[in-house]
């Protein structure tokens, strides 16, 4: 493991600015395309390829937005850009990113497909980041602890069946993990499974893992059907998954079931307020950013990061610590500006809003 210190971004800003002489700011694509840069040296680009839209707004409406800032700030021209879900359009942007130059790159995996544009890019002696998401050829893991974020989901199912009255051991517990493809989706599994398990739970279904609310919907509702109508828990790997799964269980009149789920979204975070999810894993995004910035202008110095712990092939993972969020912590997340008051406190969730000290303010 690569051992050695990170500086914090603001104090590095300075050395960098200085390095990176003669970038103005960055010019980073505010859609899903466009080149992004102007040109410049390409040791002072950072090259950034977001993954979709439909697994979690957070990549359009906070990765995108403190990568940028964060980028510009160290002194970075910026090249952001979304593969929307295409794995044919990951590779063209990467190579339409890699053919302008970059000094670094941060990629967040989308089934696989950077690892293609890691051995690119290690190829052109340029340092692979893998942001939020791992894969095989990076140089650094920076992420939330997503082992913990697991842990913090399957207390989260245990916190709603002690709340309901209902014993682990003898609970009709659903399991609706995250996609496959993405390596995070078994340390969230693995982590949720540890504490789950270790309370009684055996899962008394297991559809295939997705992101996508509308697949969850689906395999939820077959899962319950087979259930005979019957569940007191759902392990629900995010926000996005868990908004599928409610919408069944409001649609059968099903009240007080344990529904975890993670990323603090905002329909997550109206769920918590309504009783209808137990809580959230809010992963505050702009950490994790600024963890990547870090590590993006340590690299660039040549110099070694210190990561916590790593992967199984031995990447050095940089870890970012996650928060559990029930009703009395939503005001949290909307003071820290990771949620919008006017989103998340419409007029039908204005009550839970004032009964749990959500301000605008």
């Amino acid at each position: 493991m690569k051992k050695s210190s990170i500086l914090a971004v603001a104090a590095l800003a300075g050395a960098a600015a200085v390095m990176l002489a003669g970038c103005a700011g960055g010019n980073g694509d505010t859609g899903d395309g466009g080149d992004g840069g102007d040109g410049g040296d390409a040791a002072d680009r950072a090259c950034v390829i977001l993954p979709d839209a439909a697994s979690s707004p957070r990549w359009e409406n906070f990765d995108r937005k403190y990568l940028q800032e964060g980028l510009e700030g160290a002194g970075f021209d910026v090249d952001i850009q979304n593969a929307q879900g295409d794995v044919n359009k990951y590779s063209t942007i990467a190579d339409q990113q890699l053919t302008q130059g970059c000094g670094v790159m941060l990629l967040v995996d989308y089934q696989g497909a950077a690892e293609a544009v890691a051995t690119k890019a290690k190829a052109e002696g340029i340092p692979v980041i893998a942001y939020d998401r791992p894969f095989t050829g990076a140089d650094y893991y920076v992420s939330f602890d997503n082992t913990e974020v697991g842990r913090l989901e399957g207390q989260t199912v245990l916190d709603g069946l002690e709340a309901a009255g209902k014993d682990p051991a003898t609970a009709v517990v659903v399991y609706m993990g995250g996609d496959p493809t993405d390596g995070n989706a078994a340390m969230f599994h693995d982590g949720a499974v540890e504490v789950m398990e270790a309370a009684g739970i055996t899962p008394a279904a297991e559809p295939p893992g997705i992101w996508d609310q509308a697949k969850s919907q689906t395999n939820f509702e077959q899962a319950l059907t087979g259930l005979g109508g019957k569940v007191d828990g759902v392990w629900a790997a995010n926000d996005t998954n868990a908004a599928g799964v409610i919408k069944v269980l409001q649609d059968n009149n099903l009240t007080g079931v344990a529904v975890s789920g993670q990323d603090a979204n905002v329909a997550g975070l109206q769920n918590i307020l309504l009783g209808w999810q137990t809580a959230t894993v809010y992963k505050p995004v702009k950490d994790e950013a600024t963890a990547a910035v870090d590590t993006a202008v340590a690299l660039l110095k040549g110099e070694d990061v210190d990561a916590q712990a790593e992967l199984e092939d031995g990447t050095p993972y940089i870890q970012v610590t996650p928060i559990l969020v029930g009703p009395e912590q939503v005001k949290d997340v909307v003071a820290a500006g990771d949620a919008d008051y006017d989103d998340v406190c419409t007029p039908d969730v204005m009550a839970a809003c004032e009964q749990y000290g959500v301000t605008a303010e």
